[in-house]
């Protein structure tokens, strides 16, 4: 049941002391940018408007808010899928766009008209994901006439949720009747995605649950110059809507409020998460996920990890410890702020280890007011190895150039790479010849819908990689290769330098004797050769194409093969 308090008197004010006593600025600021993202659970195209949705927050995380409202054809659930609508989704839809031809994933920017952007007719809101950021980045930069404030707290035995908003009015507004907003918003929701490439398991973010002002908010009677509206509402949050659960410590509710001057054009707004009362315990820290670690041909990780505070004080320092396969296990000083409640990814540093064909990694937290939560483990492989000659397929849908790949080093540099190609062809790209090393593959898709079926595999027919064409914006796989005659040395006696490494082109030798030197590319090709080279000879190469070579250097005695780069 929802009930609004309109607090009348300072007196009336202090009866709710969890809160602050002002939470809006009464100086003049810029407008809130609030994005309804029109969506669906089976929206091929939806993950690539979320994904420019959440680079607007990244780069404004203050001032753009997102609302994902799941409505339409692609949010109608099938056989076993979750229902995300809400009785709230048809009239915004229906009021933002008018006609045919309207298309998901779309939104509205503060409900506002943007000409030439216009998904449908003229006049009308709706807008395709490619408007969004310059038209959230057009509303931040204009002035607003109110500011709005918010803060919200949850009894987590009661399920009561108080929220408290405040505006103030810096200037007139063109409308004698404004009206507020709250939109309860629920994160963090595994479900099924057809985009993406995720499957039952796409992380559904910001997505409206209910709007605990109605479908178009309640009045705001007061809207000139130094007005100040202070409302809270109470709401109990059900255990599910629709079915799906609403489990406080997975879902990080989220609040945002906006002020409108009719059901369009939303002037400012704010947004906050919650905050939680009744936890269990006082300080609790527990580790939600470690994230999948690829198969791996060296002996360096560096884990990604999430933790979660659920206990009731604020955490601002964390020590983690970590170690794989039993070794030596290491420290990590985490310094950040991690609130009651909220989660933080983080990434430790890197953690050497014996690399076995099966491997374990332990994360542990130190003790707390519950150790039941304190440790995880993730299990990876070794990578493959393979012959160093190798074969890549790939066959292209009605969109090749969006296709491309790439071969890493286990420094980093790239090797070879491909792409972008024709449509509904089979590439068949020439044999790709590596030196003995650790290595990744990466393919890409630069629409983030994948594309047709691709195979890695060595001359002797082992796979390295396989995809039946759903990668999304992309796959990655470790792997190592073995055989190669060029093979690089790292265990010799000749004494000898090259440097600098990498180079623009100029190569100097530092040695103890005189050295033969033969150049050769990754794929065995000879390119160059000098007899007799003597210390502090230089050796002019900046005719080569930028890329990986190898340098086998003899002294008539001992023999050296060393990595070279040029710039």
């Amino acid at each position: 049941m929802l009930k609004k308090l309109q607090l009348l008197a300072a007196l009336l004010f202090f009866a709710y002391p969890v809160f602050s006593q002002t939470i809006v600025s009464t100086d003049p600021e810029n407008r809130k940018a609030i994005l309804e993202e029109f969506t669906g659970i089976n929206c091929q195209f939806c993950p690539q408007g979320h994904a420019i949705a959440n680079a607007i927050k990244d780069n404004n995380p203050d001032d753009f808010f997102v609302i994902n409202i799941h409505q339409g054809g692609f949010s109608t659930p099938g056989a076993g899928q979750p229902d995300f609508r809400t009785p709230f989704g048809n009239a915004i839809v229906n009021q933002s766009y008018s006609g045919g031809g309207f298309g998901y994933p779309s939104g509205t920017v503060n409900r506002q008209n943007f000409p030439g952007r216009e998904m449908t007719a003229p006049g009308t809101t709706a807008m395709s994901r490619s408007f969004w950021t310059v038209s959230s980045n057009e509303t931040i930069a204009q002035a607003s006439y109110v500011n709005v404030g918010v803060e919200a707290e949850i009894d987590i035995n009661t399920r009561e949720l108080t929220v408290h908003v405040e505006a103030y009015y810096t200037g007139n507004s063109p409308q004698a009747t404004n009206k507020l907003n709250v939109a309860l918003l629920q994160n963090n929701t595994l479900g099924p995605q057809s985009g993406g490439n995720m499957g039952n398991n796409y992380v559904h973010m910001h997505r409206l649950v209910h709007l605990l002002t109605g479908q178009w908010g309640v009045d705001i009677n007061t809207t000139t110059s130094g007005s100040f509206v202070d409302e809270t509402f109470t709401y109990t949050i059900p255990a599910n809507y629709n079915g799906v659960p609403v489990d406080f410590f997975e879902a990080e509710l989220e609040l945002v409020v906006f002020i409108t001057e009719t059901q369009q054009n939303i002037v400012s707004g704010n947004g906050v998460f919650s905050t939680y009362t009744g936890l269990a315990n006082a300080n609790d820290i527990r580790i939600n996920e470690i994230s999948e670690i690829m198969d791996q041909c060296n002996n360096v990780i560096a884990p990604t990890i999430k933790v979660q505070n659920i206990g009731s004080n604020n955490t601002t320092a964390l020590t983690i410890e970590y170690s794989v396969n039993g070794g030596a296990a290491q420290t990590y000083e985490w310094e950040g702020q991690l609130n009651s409640v909220s989660s933080q990814t983080i990434e430790l540093p890197e953690i050497e280890f014996d690399l076995q064909a099966n491997n374990t990694l332990v994360v542990t937290l130190p003790n707390d007011d519950d150790n039941s939560n304190n440790e995880m483990t993730l299990e990876f492989d070794e990578a493959v190895e393979s012959h160093y000659e190798l074969d890549l397929t790939i066959q292209t849908d009605n969109w090749g150039s969006e296709v491309r790949w790439n071969i890493k080093n286990g420094e980093g540099q790239t090797i070879t790479q491909g792409g972008p190609y024709g449509n509904n062809q089979t590439i068949n790209v020439p044999t790709i010849t590596l030196t003995d090393d650790c290595y990744t593959f990466n393919l890409i898709d630069t629409f983030g819908d994948g594309g047709g079926p691709v195979t890695l595999q060595d001359t002797n027919g082992l796979v390295i990689f396989s995809t039946n064409g759903n990668y999304g914006s992309g796959e990655s796989e470790n792997f190592s290769t073995t055989g190669n005659p060029l093979g690089v040395n790292d265990n010799n006696t000749l004494v000898a330098l090259i440097y600098p490494n990498p180079t623009t082109g100029i190569l100097n030798i530092q040695t103890e004797s005189n050295l033969d030197i033969t150049i050769f590319d990754i794929t065995g090709k000879l390119i160059f050769n000098a007899s007799n080279v003597t210390n502090g000879g230089h050796i002019d190469l900046s005719a080569l194409n930028s890329g990986l070579y190898l340098v086998k250097m003899n002294d008539g005695n001992n023999e050296s093969t060393q990595k070279l780069i040029i710039k």
